[in-house]
């Protein structure tokens, strides 16, 4: 019986498990923490509970066919339930927009920042949708050679793809208001990257929202890898937590096990769910790689990086969404200062999650569980944040009472956590601190990115956002998918790319039909 061994129980490696676990592989997950889940786990103190990383849950189709693969249904294991409206985006001068999955409330929320942009609404809809059509199944597939690149999904793709134009300029096709361009862009950030050097592609990200719904799950979206770990053990695979992978053992180009406490554990195929660069660094040794040595892994692309503060506060605040994104007054001058300059901003953008507001499990009654993430340069900046942490997280405070209306924040706080960059490479294994993995440019996408049939060896298999099609939920649960179909192929078992069978069916379902 072939003996898999996977690095990692995030939602990559959960997913290949339970896929390959259901195919009959005796399929061992080691988990370096007490819990699984790795960013898309949880922080608890002090009665309140706060995500780890992934705030927002998109696509639920997606984890609702894996458990169905199994004879499954996912809404056993978890609650949703739909945001609306999504969430909402202040602006400096006062503003507001409220994504809703209700077009005309959409158009209204338009209209009351530019009324001549509320038309181009249905215009962007109708282009995306073709889009994503072309899109959805270039995603589901394994690019490991070039010859995976001719098939008529890619062909179809190409007729929409406009490479040389960026995100920013493909929404001013729709709308003249920087504001509510920043409405429809700001979900770059799921990639690490800004609207002005993001593929025009990926205006397919807000579409996805407006489409299919933007989603809690009541416990937070950490509930959604404990439920994939539950149907994975259901499924008689194993996980083993606090089992920390100290090496890959390596003997030629065959990894032959895994090195934990000085023990090796063998296996004959390995799943790599660890974050890519980190992983290459510090689990195989440098003269064994190649094409992915250290020094060619530091000339790669990274994402940003995010400053993160949870905050259990003994007040609650009705004024704020369950969702929020604060805009800087100079938003172009703040994405320069994350990619190109690399230095802390004195008006930054952020993100607030306040989910107390729809969630009371999350914290004591009548207080809240807050989560704020900052988009920051990655650690190929020069940002100290061993000195400049503290301050940063004062004028955070700062902004909150200032721009989130938090009064007299500091005496309220009863719990307190950040995550700095650092943190994020030191703490949590992140390479570069980079939150979002491994950039999302054109060079760094299908084949040439690192292949979910590992390239450097030949029974290594990748998933995670390092690896095809992406970072992000939806995409790294594919990227699960798609690394289980590969093993299962090699290993003589059923397997199948084509999801084609019920694509169709995603262009005619509402929001609504994920909930039952």
């Amino acid at each position: 019986m072939t003996e898999v061994g996977i690095v990692g129980a995030g939602p990559g490696g959960l997913a290949a498990g339970i896929l390959l676990a259901d195919k009959g592989v005796n399929v061992t997950i080691h988990e370096r923490m007490d819990r699984v889940g790795g960013r898309n786990s949880y922080l608890e103190k002090g009665g309140y509970k706060f995500d780890i990383g992934p705030t927002f849950f998109m696509m639920p189709f997606i984890l609702e066919e894996i458990f169905a693969a199994t004879g499954r249904n996912l809404h056993d294991y978890v609650e949703l339930k739909m945001m609306d409206p999504y969430y909402k985006l202040w602006f400096a001068d006062g503003k507001t927009m409220t994504p809703s999955f209700h077009r005309d409330k959409v158009r209204e929320s338009i209209a009351s920042i530019n009324p001549e942009d509320a038309a181009g609404y249905d215009r962007y809809m109708e282009d995306n949708e073709k889009k994503m059509r072309y899109t959805l199944p270039v995603l589901q597939r394994p690019y490991n050679s070039f010859t995976d690149l001719l098939n008529k999904d890619i062909f179809r793709l190409l007729k929409v793809l406009n490479p040389q134009r960026s995100l920013w300029d493909d929404l001013g096709k729709y709308f003249d208001d920087d504001r509510v361009k920043v409405g429809f862009t700001f979900q770059s950030k799921y990639l690490g990257m800004s609207p002005f050097n993001c593929p025009s592609m990926f205006s397919i990200l807000p579409y996805t929202e407006y489409k299919w719904g933007v989603y809690h799950v009541t416990g937070g979206l950490n509930q959604l890898a404990t439920a994939m770990a539950e149907l994975f053990k259901e499924l008689g695979g194993e996980i083993a937590l606090e089992s920390e992978v100290d090496e890959i053992k390596i003997n030629g180009q065959k990894a032959t096990g895994l090195i934990i406490d000085g023990k090796t554990h063998k296996y004959d195929e390995i799943v790599l769910n660890a974050d890519f660069s980190w992983a290459m660094q510090n689990l195989i040794p440098n003269e064994k790689r190649n094409k992915y040595s250290d020094s060619r892994l530091d000339k790669k692309n990274y994402s940003c990086s995010t400053f993160m503060l949870y905050l259990g506060l003994d007040e609650s605040y009705d004024h704020l969404n369950h969702h929020n994104v604060f805009i800087a007054e100079d938003y172009k001058k703040n994405f320069l200062e994350i990619e190109s300059d690399k230095v802390l901003s004195k008006d930054p953008s952020f993100y607030l999650q306040n989910p107390t507001a729809t969630d009371d499990t999350l914290a004591p009654p009548g207080h809240s569980a807050m989560y704020l993430l900052v988009p920051t340069a990655n650690l190929k900046g020069k940002i100290d944040w061993n000195n400049q942490a503290e301050s940063f997280k004062e004028q955070m405070l700062d902004l909150l009472e200032k721009r989130a209306g938090i009064t007299d924040i500091r005496n309220h706080i009863k719990v307190e956590k950040m995550i700095t960059p650092k943190d994020w490479e030191t703490q949590m294994n992140v390479g570069y601190g980079a939150t979002f993995n491994l950039g999302h440019n054109l060079r760094q996408m299908l084949i040439f990115r690192p292949h979910n049939d590992f390239e450097e060896f030949e029974n290594i298999w990748l998933v995670g956002g390092g690896t095809n099609p992406g970072s992000g939920l939806p995409t790294i649960y594919e990227s699960g998918r798609i690394t289980a179909n590969l093993l299962a192929k090699k290993l003589g078992l059923s397997y199948s790319f084509d999801h084609l069978d019920t694509f169709e069916q995603k262009f005619k379902e509402d929001a609504y039909q994920h909930m039952v």
